[in-house]
């Protein structure tokens, strides 16, 4: 198929743009100048950025060449490549430098509570905006859409992430109440992602709809277009890889210049970068009136921040220099029951197959809270508080918990009748579900 002149061009810039933004991070490290730190965050901040996004292209447009367990394999790597490079760089430096801990624990925290408490509400946002302009314009409306009360609808299919999220975070909280993350716990998280890989690929997928940049990479014939996939993958991750270190270093040295903790630096800013790309795609997804897209893609991407993010800190940090078991301070204890707290009522709200505007708002507030009462005491009783809500929440929805915990652990779903409702003819098929960027 030939590419036509609108496509082309699109690609054209796109590719220049990031090779503009990535260029000046790439001579910054290897001509071994030292500027400000606040310079240098910028420079090596904006080229992760736009390496993230050309890799998030990649990963979406491969869905045209790549089947079965080997696409959703590499759509995997891609997603959390830019993430994980920052985050292994800090486990692994903290092996021979123990007070590098603390950064790993809240990169890996930020990115996980960032994705709760603001990607999901962001995008029910989204959704619900593009619903009333619809509405007005009397078009149909996304039939991932449920209007009374407003929601987004799960479908059937992503039951699979859930129970595995279930099995993560009882795994998890051995985290909090032993004060460490040991060897063994890492490596049966990363276990169960490897499971959740395997459970995915067996899983029947639609055909990809391929948006932006990636449409253009998409519309080219097979073979510059597989030559373009390979490129642009190893290209970008190896930009990634190279800019991991002083990304991070960077990141450090500008929060102690500017009298900020470096410790909200690496545990917010680092993970928006990293993410952002992710964020995007599903908000293109929620504006193209693809709400349960957009949430099914957000969904996958927490199962790989619980599974294969926590499970590599412990192995990053023994292949380091570090012993069998990364230990947590107290501050990083409060960090991981926050997020493990905050996991368990992201999942017991999905449990009834649909977000609401109603929670996807008491996520965000519960988020932003302990930015405003920041003691340890008040981050406590938050964390206590999503506590409450989820044990209310799974006790109402109980009669979901094991068919959904089932599905993820034999790969079959369960005709339990939880939840009554299953609207839409492609909810009703069950299993089918689309590929969504890991």
């Amino acid at each position: 198929m030939k590419i036509s002149a609108r496509l082309a061009r699109r690609l054209i810039v796109a590719l220049c743009i990031v090779a503009v933004l990535i260029t000046p991070g790439l001579i910054l490290k290897f001509s071994g100048a030292e500027i400000a730190p606040l310079a240098s965050l910028l420079i090596y901040g904006i080229a992760v950025i736009a390496a993230s996004f050309a890799l998030a292209w990649t990963g979406e447009a491969a869905e045209k060449d790549i089947s079965g367990g080997l696409m959703v394999g590499l759509l995997a790597i891609t997603a959390i490549l830019p993430e994980y490079a920052v985050d292994l760089y800090f486990a692994f430096s903290a092996g021979s430098d123990p007070s590098l801990t603390q950064y790993a624990a809240a990169n890996m925290t930020g990115a996980n509570r960032l994705l709760l408490g603001v990607a999901w509400p962001l995008m029910v946002l989204v959704a619900w905006l593009v619903y009333r302009s619809v509405k007005r314009k009397q078009a149909a409306v996304d039939p991932d859409i449920e209007t009374k009360p407003f929601a987004v609808v799960v479908r059937r299919g992503y039951r699979l992430e859930l129970g595995l999220l279930i099995i993560a975070t009882v795994l998890a909280l051995l985290i909090p109440l032993t004060g460490q993350i040991n060897i063994l716990l890492g490596v049966a998280m990363l276990g169960l992602f490897v499971f959740y890989l395997y459970r995915a690929s067996k899983s029947e997928t639609e055909e990809p709809e391929l948006m932006g940049v990636s449409e253009s990479i998409g519309a080219l014939s097979t073979v510059p277009r597989r030559i373009m996939l390979v490129v642009l993958f190893v290209g970008t991750a190896a930009v990634i890889l190279m800019l991991a270190e002083p990304f991070a270093q960077s990141l450090i040295a500008a929060g102690r210049q500017l009298g900020i903790s470096d410790f909200l630096l690496v545990q917010w800013l680092a993970p928006l970068a990293s993410e952002a790309p992710e964020f995007v795609i599903a908000i293109l997804f929620a504006m193209r009136g693809k709400a349960g897209m957009a949430l099914g893609l957000l969904i996958a991407s927490k199962v790989n921040q619980w599974t294969a993010l926590v499970g590599s800190l412990p192995v990053a940090y023994m292949v380091g220099g570090g012993g069998w078991t990364m230990p947590m301070d107290p501050r990083q204890v409060e960090e991981f029951t926050l997020t493990a707290a905050q996991t368990l009522l992201g999942i017991s709200i999905l449990l009834c197959m649909k977000f609401s505007g109603r929670w996807a708002t008491v996520l965000f507030l519960l988020f932003t809270t302990t930015f405003i009462f920041t003691s340890t005491e008040a981050r406590y009783l938050v964390a206590a508080g999503y506590t409450v809500l989820a044990v209310v929440l799974l006790v109402a929805h109980r009669r979901a918990i094991w068919p959904t915990v089932k599905m993820a652990v034999t790969g079959k779903d369960s005709d339990d009748g939880f939840p009554v409702h299953l609207p839409g003819k492609e909810h009703r098929r069950g299993m089918s579900r689309p590929v969504s960027r890991m």
